[in-house]
């Protein structure tokens, strides 16, 4: 995982980090139960290289599912891997699945 992806531990931290950014977040919510593990590790590289692509422009947050429940709630994430991208703090695109690199930007780049 690139040292540009926020690892928040938990609910708090994640809305810290979402009300100090200053450019869109790109939330991305992993799942650690066996069917979401295999996507999730596969996301994680292609997250990572967004994060380092996009810098500057994008705060990128690998939110755990099960330690940030009321963050996953409120954005109504039901699986993983899934994404949201916020732009002050309100959700402007969904996404879910695994992805390639080319269908994140795609996600992205319309948005910001």
């Amino acid at each position: 995982m690139a040292k540009r992806v926020h690892q928040p531990r938990e609910d708090a931290e994640f809305d810290f980090i979402l009300g100090m950014s200053k450019v869109p977040v790109l939330a991305y919510f992993t799942g650690t139960w066996p069917k979401a593990i295999e996507p999730c590790r596969a996301m994680d590289l292609v997250v990572g290289d967004i994060a380092d692509e996009y810098t500057g422009r994008l705060t990128a947050v690998r939110t755990d599912i099960t330690r940030c429940p009321a963050a996953t709630e409120r954005y109504g994430i039901t699986g993983a891997p899934s994404y949201v991208l916020l732009k002050e703090g309100e959700a402007v695109a969904h996404g879910t699945g695994p992805m390639t690199i080319a269908a994140v930007r795609e996600f992205l780049d319309g948005h910001l």
